[in-house]
């Protein structure tokens, strides 16, 4: 991908005067940087989705109940969401490569802390301190990415997502084997958690301030954007802030109990539904083409179709008792609609909908109201699959919720986008 625009849409930090008369960056160091930052977010999925393959053994061993387990599995996204708002602020006023390697410490340390825990209250806070540092993460890169690539932002953020699959896409694999290897769970997590420190050394070094903080006046100047509501917290972003809560709590619900549905209902083995839940990553690698999609038509129109298509998908899931083969299909289509359409395209359109020199904010709005109420979605899962059923559970949270996100995006106004035509 090619630097098409050299766009700052945060604040300049403080100290960083002379950031105008920084020599541009070769093509050779925005790859290696931009590189890095990819690798940081696929592990920053390899921590979280390492934890539903293996919340099976995890349950046995601590004597979690359903609801426990499925707390558990989604609660990370409370620290997420606690981190949104304050990183945002941060990032409008901070460097954001210091606010990234700070983030990628902190989740690396909960990750690796979490087999460390002895019963339920210490594991959810190690849990939680992972998803802080993951959320500050998904704030920093975002804003850093989304002002660097300001014309090709759908398309970035694609390719980020792709990051992000293939560390879901790998992560149940290699959990479920290193578990069969040492006969524990806790290895995925060391390792992991290793993975991510070594990453933030290496940036410290290979990522330039010249990627994550770019200046905007030069890039703005020409252009004016009396158009658009002086508020970050406007109508397009409060309607997209909703669209996305619900997202979360839909995709996320299902996430944090795939694994345990497909051994518990379907009676798959571990190896099979860790297979199942890798195609949930293989799915969301079609990010790429969906943030192309999301730079080239309306985002709104893609995004309730996508919603629609989740719908869809989650009927044949819960409904037809599928073998490995069709299920692994289905999983597939969760993720290319789920993570490689929704994601990417919901993270970009918040970033739209405000001035650019509030992008940081737009991008803390959405890690909160994304993965704020989503912390609470495999347990409210749970308590739908005890009183209901699976299938009936299914229909609820993860068919029937996302219609709603189709009515709240019926009140965005792409006309009113930072980037529209006029």
């Amino acid at each position: 991908m090619t630097h098409t625009a050299q766009v700052d849409t945060g604040a300049v930090p403080v100290g960083d005067t002379q950031e105008s008369s920084r020599p541009p960056l070769s093509r050779v160091m925005i790859g290696v940087g931009f590189l890095l930052i990819v690798l940081s977010y696929m592990v920053n999925a390899m921590d979280r989705q390492v934890f539903p393959p293996l919340l099976p053994n995890i349950r046995a061993e601590y004597g979690f109940s359903l609801e426990q387990g499925g707390l558990l599995a989604t609660n990370f996204t409370l620290g997420m969401a606690l981190a949104g708002l304050p990183a945002g602020y941060l990032l409008d006023r901070f460097r954001r490569k210091t606010v990234l390697l700070a983030s990628i410490v902190i989740y690396s340390l909960g990750t690796m802390a979490t087999p460390l825990a002895t019963g339920f209250a210490d594991m959810t806070v190690y849990r939680v301190v992972s998803g802080f540092g993951e959320g500050m993460q998904s704030a920093a890169i975002f804003a850093a990415i989304g002002a660097f690539f300001a014309h090709r932002r759908g398309l970035a953020f694609g390719i980020i997502g792709v990051g992000y699959s293939i560390g879901v896409f790998i992560a149940p694999l290699i959990g479920i084997q290193l578990m069969s290897m040492h006969g524990t769970w806790h290895s995925p997590f060391y390792l992991f958690g290793t993975a991510g420190l070594l990453i933030a050394a290496a940036s410290l070094f290979l990522v330039k301030t010249g990627l994550t903080e770019h200046l905007v006046e030069k890039a703005v100047s020409t252009r004016t954007y009396d158009y658009m509501p002086a508020s970050p917290y406007n109508r397009n972003t409060i309607a997209l802030a909703v669209h996305a809560v619900i997202s979360g709590v839909a995709i996320y619900g299902f996430l944090g109990l795939y694994p345990t549905y497909l051994i518990t209902s379907l009676h798959y083995t571990a190896e099979q539904a860790a297979l199942a839940m890798s195609f949930l990553g293989f799915g969301g690698m079609t990010a790429i083409f969906g943030g192309w999609l999301g730079d080239r038509f309306n985002q709104r129109n893609l995004l309730i179709l996508s919603l629609l298509a989740v719908s869809a998908v989650s009927v044949c899931i819960y409904e037809t008792q599928a073998g490995v083969g069709v299920q692994c299909v289905f999983a597939f289509l969760m993720g290319a609609f789920g993570l490689g359409f929704i994601y990417p395209n919901t993270n970009s359109a918040m970033q739209r909908a405000v001035r650019p020199s509030q992008i940081g904010r737009a991008s803390g709005l959405f890690v909160t109201s994304y993965y704020g109420p989503a912390a609470f979605s495999g347990l409210l899962f749970a308590a739908l699959v005890d009183a209901f059923g699976w299938d009936r559970a299914g229909l609820l949270q993860v068919t029937l919720l996302p219609l709603v996100g189709v009515a709240a995006l019926t009140f965005v106004r792409p006309a009113q986008f930072n980037n529209a035509v006029r």
